[in-house]
């Protein structure tokens, strides 16, 4: 479609570009290969669940050649956005494991809730109706609330399941709303992954399997973009997407074929 493939870093989504149902895309691992041969290379994912380097060590045991330092996770950007802006800050999450540990990595407390300055929310598989009742106790004394995402469903190989967006609206239906969304579609997930590729918006090219989150907003981002369509989005869709992917491709096998004919 007319861009050039001398970019500088890509950003690649994990659900649907990757992986999908637990299990490689086939032909994904040697275009990962192929693309960190062309520049730096970012996994840049909207799962909060797990850390960095729990991501990592899931991408290494599918034989992805992934290092921790190459991954951002919602976790992630959601505890450099809460360090850039408030400092380090005591925190209680709903959410995982991951989230966890990314925000006490980036040097945050975790406190009880009636102790906490900011609630981070996460997708929670064991979300409970106390936990809800203690996030609203919390942020009616006067806690501020940070959203890692809102996906509202999370790709499993039993199907879809209730993602982040599912935990956000429990407590928007209590009357309050986040400050802050950093997960992709939000400029600050491409504005954190630009800073880990050493990249500017426009030497980065994000390929996802999503319009909403991976495509329209790298855009606004000001990023080149790519869509897989291994993943959610299906060909009968790509007339309505607006604006549409720089590239579409059948699955990053397929794109990063392209993207290398057009360097040589």
């Amino acid at each position: 479609m007319g861009q050039s493939c001398h970019f500088k870093a890509f950003l690649v989504d994990v659900d649907g570009v990757l992986v999908k149902g637990g299990e490689p895309i086939p032909g994904a691992r040697e275009a990962l290969s192929e693309l960190k041969r062309l520049g730096a290379v970012v996994i840049l994912t909207n799962n909060s669940t797990r850390s960095r380097a729990r991501t990592a060590e899931l991408l290494q045991s599918l034989h992805f050649p992934v290092a921790p330092e190459e991954v951002v996770t919602s976790s992630y950007i959601a505890a450099r956005w809460l360090l850039d802006r408030a400092g380090p800050s005591r925190v209680w999450t709903i959410g995982e494991e991951g989230l966890s540990e990314e925000l006490q990595l980036a040097g945050h407390t975790l406190v009880p809730p009636q102790e906490a300055e900011w609630i981070v929310v996460g997708m929670d598989r064991s979300l409970t109706y106390a936990k809800l009742a203690d996030a609203l106790r919390a942020l009616l004394s006067g806690a501020r609330l940070l959203a890692t995402n809102r996906d509202g469903t999370f790709p499993t190989p039993q199907g879809l399941l209730p993602g982040a967006g599912a935990v956000v609206g429990a407590i928007e239906g209590m009357g309050f709303s986040p400050e802050a969304v950093v997960g992709k579609p939000s400029p600050v997930a491409f504005e954190i992954a630009l800073r880990v590729a050493g990249a500017a918006p426009g030497e980065a090219l994000m390929i996802g399997d999503r319009w909403e989150t991976d495509i329209h907003g790298a855009k606004q981002a000001g990023l080149a973009t790519a869509l897989v369509l291994s993943g959610v989005s299906s060909p009968a869709e790509l007339p309505r997407y607006d604006p549409p992917p720089d590239f579409v491709a059948e699955d990053i096998g397929g794109l990063v074929k392209v993207l290398t004919e057009r360097v040589r």
